[in-house]
């Protein structure tokens, strides 16, 4: 039996430099990312970590892994043949708002449709950082960038409606500036079984900075933002005097107290419900209407992965096929003898 490796954060850390901008989201999410590690019980040598192109994708150098640098958009289709060519490793597609949801994106939507045991963390800074600015596939409508001066005319992905579209079972969002959230959501996407979707708000500070902050910002995050959690009611706000409902078949903010609301009238999440109408809802809610959803918004068991049942019909296929080496299949099926 494999030994288990008595782990910790800095068993995680490299000895070189890590070089991202100063200020950049992406140092506090490597850092959670390392927390996290050695209390998901793999061994250093059973973690793998993929990435394609972008400045997230240099994530790979920067942690004591084992690690694949791809090419633009291809993370998805290279972490899918490393976790069915080995099932035990723990695998970590690292990419970014562009590299997942434009060249990447038909590659990002059947990993999800698969349900291969990967856990996705998607850097959001809504933006390409790395090629300086240009915008991204959820770049706000209306935005100045390099490649649109004059505002862009094209509409957003939500990379959680397409997480749902693609039958995902496990969607979560957080914040680049809440460590402590980002532990603990990692954790439980490792401890999923089926392909694990992260996305992570993390600011750009050169191209794209504080992108985030209308909602993420220090002094507003209690009233605009709402961390869900299973089987707890959605509340929000610094007193949590706020939460949500259904009015008509839609979500609605309301204040307890107002026009004879009460906790008991507050919607309780459900993260584990099979059916992803509400968890849709939850993950569309923007600012000022709603507030953001942040936390599991979607954690749901389909029962076997992608690389499970491959394996099972491999193993039945040899067991019940008569052919078991070339010796087989050359005297299989219509055969003659040359005398």
């Amino acid at each position: 039996m494999e030994e288990k490796q008595n782990l910790t954060k800095k068993d995680f850390v490299v000895d070189g430099p890590v070089k991202w901008c100063a200020g950049c989201g992406a140092y506090s999410i490597l850092a959670a990312v390392q927390s996290a590690l050695p209390e998901t019980g793999k061994n250093i040598e059973d973690i793998v970590f993929v990435s394609g192109i972008g400045c997230s994708s240099r994530f790979p150098y920067y942690i004591n892994t084992y690690g694949f640098h791809g090419l633009h958009g291809r993370a998805a289709a290279i972490a899918s043949g490393i976790k069915v060519a080995n099932p035990k490793l723990s695998v970590w597609q690292i990419t970014g708002d562009g590299d997942a949801m434009a060249i990447g994106g038909n590659h990002f939507i059947h990993l999800l449709r698969r349900n291969i045991d990967i856990n996705v963390l998607l850097f959001n800074n809504k933006i390409y950082g790395l090629t300086k600015g240009q915008y991204s596939p959820t770049t706000p409508k209306g935005s100045v960038t390099k490649t649109s001066p004059h505002g862009t005319i094209e509409n957003p992905f939500n990379p959680g409606e397409l997480a749902m579209g693609a039958q995902g079972t496990f969607f979560a969002r957080v914040l680049d500036k809440e460590p402590k959230m980002m532990k603990r959501v990692f954790i439980q996407a490792e401890k999923h079984k089926g392909t694990s979707m992260v996305e992570i708000l993390q600011n750009c500070v050169i191209f794209n900075n504080k992108v985030h902050e209308l909602v993420a910002g220090k002094d507003v995050r209690d009233d605009r933002t709402i961390y869900v959690e299973h089987e707890n009611p959605l509340l929000f706000g610094k007193e949590k005097e706020k939460g949500l409902i259904i009015d008509k078949g839609k979500l609605k903010v309301v204040k307890i107290g107002e026009n004879g609301i009460t906790k008991d009238d507050i919607l309780v999440h459900d993260a584990k419900n099979p059916d992803p109408n509400m968890h849709y809802m939850l993950s569309r809610m923007t600012y000022p209407d709603f507030p953001i959803a942040v936390g599991i918004i979607r954690c749901v068991d389909e029962g076997d992965t992608y690389e499970n049942l491959l394996e099972k019909q491999i193993k039945e296929e040899k067991e019940n096929n008569k052919v078991h080496n070339m010796t087989d299949l050359l005297n299989s099926g219509n055969v003659f003898n040359i005398e």
